[in-house]
């Protein structure tokens, strides 16, 4: 049940952004005196409708995002009225259409910004300092958590029967015990103990010094037998080494919280993060497309693969499942933003795309008149239809594509 109602409140809160972006476009057009005549959420068939001045506010059968209607949004547009040619929007200052035509990705960006902020002064935002990469981990100090038992492939599996037991369990060593040395050599990180490890023989006894609760003492135990590939060099042969039956517990935080005036340099820091991730996930999406058609003809799902929003429900589900709002929140944040981005490509039917005209038609007639030319007037967006089915036609298949994995193959962070 928990997983339903995550599923929900995830799919309400994107129709809610979908529809606070449509509500930016209406907001800024009227604000600038454009006609809008109808204001949407939902597609299909109408379930209530009502007229406010010259506008249509209602909600309609398929919650599935939402429009609003703008006069004259192009000079070809032949459904204008004479007494509201004036008011067209492709008569307006090019500056005045680019504010109406962003507001919709603002709206995101605004929406993500404020659960950002939200976040940094409640539960705290992912810590910069907490380390990324192997190389990064190994610097940690060795505090330890135990495994249950000593897998010996290479490949993380649970415990089976014959698998040996934990030596650092059978030493008595416990979750949060740092270890300081290792057969007489002192261990000031992580990646001290696993070059101690790696120099050690399987089998043999192994003396461990190791501070608890902040008291120093000693142990010993008998290594056990591992297959693991050389510490600088991850893809090379594995072989057999020897192994404590341990894993590395960060004590670096992985969340810091701020005040509310320091909440907004952390809120920025973070979204330059999500700008830069955004950018190479979206420059990796091409690639991605024969691993979402492996994932939907039965093989392993990559979970670097994109999702829809079908996909983004699920794992909101999924974290509302297993307690995790942290991670429904993010997702929250992190689909907003990445709609904010999109949203502004230079290509129709996108907003990026109206912009991109405006301020092509702009400085066109800017160069024309400085070569003493008459103005060309506007584009003509007829001919760039058959360009606008193209993009339609590749999203929709892409969209297409990735609901179908979503729901045959889907992407799970959590073990159910």
């Amino acid at each position: 049940m928990s997983y339903l109602l995550g599923v929900v409140l995830f799919a309400l809160a994107i129709l809610i952004s979908v529809s606070l972006h449509e509500a930016g476009h209406m907001a800024t057009a009227k604000a600038f005196g454009m006609k809008v005549t109808r204001y949407f959420v939902g597609f299909g068939p109408t379930l209530w409708s009502i007229k406010r001045g010259e506008t249509e506010y209602g909600v309609k059968g398929i919650p599935l995002g939402g429009f609003c209607k703008i006069v004259g949004m192009t000079p070809q547009d032949d459904d204008v009225e004479p007494a509201d040619q004036p008011r067209a929007m492709w008569r307006y200052p090019v500056w005045k259409r680019t504010i109406v035509m962003s507001a919709g990705s603002v709206t995101h960006f605004a929406l993500a910004l404020i659960a950002l902020w939200i976040m940094a002064v409640s539960v705290g935002l992912p810590n910069p300092a907490f380390p990324t990469t192997d190389a990064e981990a190994r610097q940690e100090p060795a505090v330890v958590g135990l495994a249950e038992c000593v897998v010996p492939e290479a490949t993380a599996r649970a415990c089976q029967a014959g698998d040996p037991a934990s030596p650092a369990a059978q030493a008595n060593l416990r979750d949060g015990d740092r270890i300081t040395s290792f057969n007489g050599t002192p261990v000031a990180d992580y990646g001290d103990l696993l070059a101690a490890l790696r120099a050690a023989k399987p089998g043999e006894r192994a003396e461990i010094g190791y501070v608890r609760d902040g008291q120093p003492a000693t142990t010993s135990t008998v290594l056990a037998t591992t297959q693991r590939p050389p510490l600088d060099n991850p893809d090379g042969t594995v072989g057999p080494v020897a192994a404590l039956g341990v894993g590395l517990q960060f004590t670096t935080p992985t969340r810091v919280a701020y005040g509310p005036i320091d909440a907004f340099g952390a809120t920025g820091d973070y979204t330059g993060q999500m700008a830069v991730g955004t950018y190479e996930a979206i420059k990796r999406i091409p690639q991605k497309v024969p691993a979402l058609w492996t994932a939907i003809t039965g093989g392993e799902r990559d979970v670097d693969t994109p999702i829809s929003v079908v996909g983004a429900s699920r794992l909101g589900g999924e974290a509302v499942e297993n307690n995790a709002w942290y991670l429904f929140f993010m997702l929250f944040v992190s689909l907003n933003f990445f709609i904010g981005v999109f949203n502004l490509f230079p290509l129709l039917p996108l907003d990026g795309g109206h912009i991109a005209i405006a301020w092509f038609e702009r400085a066109r007639t800017w160069i024309f008149t400085r070569l003493g030319r008459p103005d060309p007037g506007r584009v003509d967006y007829l001919k760039l239809m058959p360009l606008t089915y193209g993009v339609i036609l590749i999203g929709g298949a892409f969209t297409l594509l990735t609901i179908t994995a979503d729901v045959v193959n889907p992407i799970t962070l959590f073990a159910r």
